[in-house]
């Protein structure tokens, strides 16, 4: 009989059985470079013999290992679960909670946005609360990418140069949406580059007449590459642009709780 880790009678207070492996297993995790057994014995609180054989039942299924100083870290297979699990969890379910925390914070629309050649797909978004004016956009919807913030945020990413810039602007039409849409190659590359500089984009009425918009990248995927941008959008007579701006970093510092660890 398999020993669930219930804590009843004589064994309540102390883990016992799965239990007392799932502790030891989160220990563990909080010593990247190793522990040894009396080390990990200690900040268990128990008897080294007890330790040991739940390291041992770790090492049989490749969730513990020990490392060439003879330390206990966590095993590749733990590991390779991990992020095979958090690599699979859909994105927008991932950002969900911080779309809703900005839209509350702010008062304005928040959108979730990948990039899908020369447009931008919102894959979610948060309204902000009732009473409150909201926008036409919806989950699904597309919009070109090189007059959105959330699409010159990711294009500044996939487009890391002037030349590049021009080479892929140079074949497609940049569609005027506004008076201050930007529809040439050279007033892109320069969009872009100053985004890369800055680490955010806007959006001042260049997609649609008196939206404005700041986004940032979202890292949820990879550490190094945008699986897609943020972005808090609002009507200019309600709240500036300069505004916006000046929350990024705290816009910034909400989608980077919910972010892979760099």
């Amino acid at each position: 009989m398999v020993d669930d880790g219930d804590t009843t009678g004589e064994d309540a207070g102390r883990l016992v059985g799965a239990g007392r492996v799932l502790a030891i297993l989160a220990e563990l995790a909080r010593h990247p470079d190793g522990v040894t057994l009396e080390e990990m014995a200690r900040a268990a609180a128990s008897p080294k013999p007890t330790v040991h054989r739940a390291l041992a039942s770790l090492a049989r299924f490749g969730f513990a290992t020990r490392n060439g100083r003879g330390h206990y870290v966590l095993g590749d297979e733990f590991l390779r679960l991990a992020f095979a699990h958090h690599e699979a969890r859909p994105d927008h379910v991932r950002v969900g909670p911080v779309l809703h925390s900005l839209a509350e914070r702010y008062g304005e629309t928040a959108h979730y946005a990948i990039l899908d050649g020369a447009t931008v797909v919102y894959r979610s978004k948060a309204d902000p609360p009732l009473g409150a004016v909201k926008l036409t956009s919806t989950v699904g919807g597309r919009n070109p990418a090189h007059c959105t913030a959330v699409g010159k945020m990711l294009l500044s990413h996939a487009l890391p140069d002037d030349a590049v810039v021009a080479a892929w602007a140079g074949g497609r039409s940049l569609e005027r949406r506004t008076g201050n849409t930007v529809t040439t190659a050279r007033a892109l590359a320069a969009e872009l580059r100053a985004t890369r500089e800055r680490g955010y984009a806007i959006d001042d009425q260049e997609n649609e007449p008196g939206i404005v918009c700041v986004a940032v990248p979202a890292f949820l995927t990879s550490p190094t590459v945008p699986s897609g941008a943020v972005s808090v959008s609002a009507p200019a007579y309600r709240t500036s642009l300069s505004r916006l701006v000046e929350q990024v970093p705290a816009i910034r510092a909400m989608v980077a709780e919910h972010e892979t660890p760099r």
